[in-house]
């Protein structure tokens, strides 16, 4: 969890400084910080959604359907 936390600081980090050093202002880099990643969360999930579907779409019919009694 330490190296994960310590990621997204660092991600947050280079996003803000870069923000600031095309910009130069702090509200601007504050919200560039703050909103990548939102817009990055939702893109990812559209993205997931996606690919599982064209995964699902190459596979044989029997192994993309689940097994008749199974758990979804």
């Amino acid at each position: 969890m330490a190296k994960t936390l310590s990621f997204g600081a660092m991600h947050l980090t280079i996003a803000f400084s870069i923000g600031y050093a095309l910009t130069g202002s702090l509200a601007i880099s504050g919200a560039i910080t703050l909103l990548e990643p939102l817009a990055n969360t939702i893109a990812y999930y559209f993205f997931d959604k996606s690919w599982n579907r064209y995964v699902d779409g190459k596979r044989p019919a029997a192994e993309a359907m689940p097994a008749e009694g199974a758990a979804a």
